[in-house]
């Protein structure tokens, strides 16, 4: 059934707000170039050869709990990842997420990792509001902040939609704590998954389909509610919820951009894709797969193209359990650390990115090409085939 939503804050796109130029990114998960070994300085090398930022997790994917009993820190693994971004990169991130067991019904100096997407109980709310005005007076050179991580544990199944009240009252909370603790960081959410269903209706639409009207209601809620904003938060995949690609893989990319324009303009905000999962024609694909990565940089590149002010890769390192995209191969194996065909033209983007240059799309005869006006690249999906050019 279509719905009929109220634009809140309306402003063309070209207007909206933008503090720096476009950045791209990735988020370190559980494995990634934090070794000793030659692999991952490889990779680490790779990362710091260009203008590419970094993210990486308050607590999970590769982070241990930060404060295992109220009032007791333990920072050690979290400083290691974070000496990683300072490596690698001029901007870091930090996603405020997740919460220490005792925040949740869990024991105090205990933590089971099977409960990491519970939120902590609003009782506790100001307790990792504490936390992560902690976390921001620890690292000072972390100026963005991204709040929660796919709103995890906030659902409410009676009623069947996102418990965005209870998220709202969260976020508000940690955008005070982390302002000021640091008066300079920038803050966002609610990074909502950008769910989309090809009948469906909504102000989030276009060839591919549509949002859900739930998830476009939950942003207009938070849009209404929050303390403050310095950008909006969203993920998503190109693919439906019941795994469909409308008109193919590559026109099904244009899911990023129409939502980036869409978002721009509705709320007047910088707008961040915190992941991105472009996925293919023909299944299962690896990491490693040169459709995968010309369809990824269609993608990004029309994000990049849409005004995105931010959009991070998920996971960059190759992992066998996880099958999007990636830039270098398994650090842990044998030769690891070996770049992938997205990894060049990745760069590159980023490059012409952060110069504020112009960026253009095509996709003809199964190959991607960008251009920024000046220079192109390319990837054929067939083969990985990258081509760099004068336009």
């Amino acid at each position: 059934m279509a719905l009929s939503l109220v634009a809140l804050g309306s402003v063309p796109a070209s207007s909206a707000p933008r503090t720096a130029p476009p950045v791209l990114g990735v988020t370190h998960t559980q494995y990634t170039a934090d070794g000793a070994g030659a692999a991952d300085q490889q990779a680490r090398d790779y990362l710091a050869s260009a203008p590419i930022a970094g993210n990486q997790h308050l607590m999970g994917w590769g982070a241990l709990n930060p404060e295992p009993s109220p009032g007791v820190f333990d920072w050690s693994t979290l400083d290691h990842r974070m000496s990683l971004l300072r490596e690698t990169t001029d901007d870091p991130t930090l996603t405020l997420c997740c919460a220490p067991d005792w925040m949740k019904g869990g024991q105090a100096g205990q933590t089971d990792w099977d409960q990491i997407e519970v939120p902590p109980a609003e009782a506790h709310f100001d307790d990792f509001a504490e936390l992560a005005g902690a976390a921001a007076r620890r690292y000072p050179y972390v100026k963005n902040f991204l709040v929660w991580n796919e709103l995890k544990g906030f659902f409410d199944t009676e009623r069947n939609t996102w418990d965005i009240e209870a998220y709202t009252r969260l976020y508000n909370k940690v955008y005070a704590a982390v302002k000021k603790a640091n008066p300079q960081a920038r803050v966002g959410g609610p990074y909502l998954v950008m769910i989309s269903w090809g009948e469906d209706q909504s102000a989030l639409s276009g060839a591919w389909g549509a949002v859900e009207p739930r998830i476009v209601e939950a942003i207009d809620y938070w849009m209404r509610h929050k303390a403050g904003a310095d950008f909006i938060v969203v993920d998503g995949s190109n693919a439906t919820r019941d795994e469909q690609l409308p008109g193919g893989d590559a026109a099904a990319t244009a899911k990023f951009g129409d939502i980036t324009r869409q978002l721009r303009q509705r709320t007047g905000l910088p707008v961040w894709w915190a992941e991105v999962y472009p996925e293919v024609d023909g299944g299962e694909l690896p990491a490693s797969s040169p459709r995968r990565a010309a369809i990824a940089l269609l993608a990004l590149a029309r994000m990049v193209e849409a005004g995105a002010e931010r959009v991070l890769l998920w996971q960059p390192q190759a992992d066998s359990t996880f099958g999007s995209v990636a830039l270098w191969t398994d650090t842990r194996a044998d030769g690891g650390g070996e770049l992938l065909p997205l990894a060049g033209p990745f760069a590159w983007l980023a490059r012409a990115a952060q110069a504020r240059r112009p960026i253009t799309t095509d996709w003809s005869d199964d190959t991607v090409h960008v251009s920024d006006g000046r220079f192109s690249v390319s990837i054929n999906a067939a083969d990985g085939k990258v081509t760099y050019g004068a336009t």
